[in-house]
């Protein structure tokens, strides 16, 4: 009798630990997922921000080199028009690379504030300048989110 005890005992605690150990195993499973999904996250979202930061830079390079060109007022306007909606379109995946991964805010605003600073050059050569440290400070938030993510 003792050892039919002994054996339901036995075979329950082994049930018992193999819940356990599945159930362990299971939440460890949903954790490296849900990390892998915070992962690309972070990385489509400084994905985008450069993307867009991109598209900023070269539609400034080209409404600042109109300007320095003295292009005609139409021409120049249109550049303008452009540039305003390429810069709306940094604020989205700025804000979202700020929340998502606040270590690499300095660096994402770095790199935007490099591509507003286009703006306003006195010649070609500081805006070609200007926009040489734009590209490096987006190189660097690239640098700095391979890092983190």
């Amino acid at each position: 009798m003792i050892t039919a005890l002994f054996a339901v005992v036995g075979t329950l605690l082994g049930a018992v630990t193999t819940a356990l150990l599945q159930q362990r195993g299971a939440r460890a499973e949903r954790r490296a997922a849900h990390a892998d999904l915070d992962r690309r996250e972070r990385i489509a979202a400084v994905a985008a921000l450069v993307a867009a930061l991109a598209d900023h830079r070269r539609t400034m390079w080209l409404r600042e080199s109109l300007r320095l060109a003295g292009a005609p007022a139409a021409e120049y306007e249109a550049a303008r028009a452009d540039s305003h909606g390429t810069r709306s379109a940094i604020s989205a995946p700025l804000v979202t690379v700020e929340i998502l991964t606040p270590s690499l805010a300095t660096a994402a605003s770095a790199a935007t504030q490099a591509v507003y600073a286009l703006r306003g050059a006195t010649d070609r050569h500081e805006l070609d300048q200007r926009r040489a440290a734009a590209i490096e400070a987006a190189d660097d938030l690239i640098r700095a989110a391979a890092c983190t993510t």
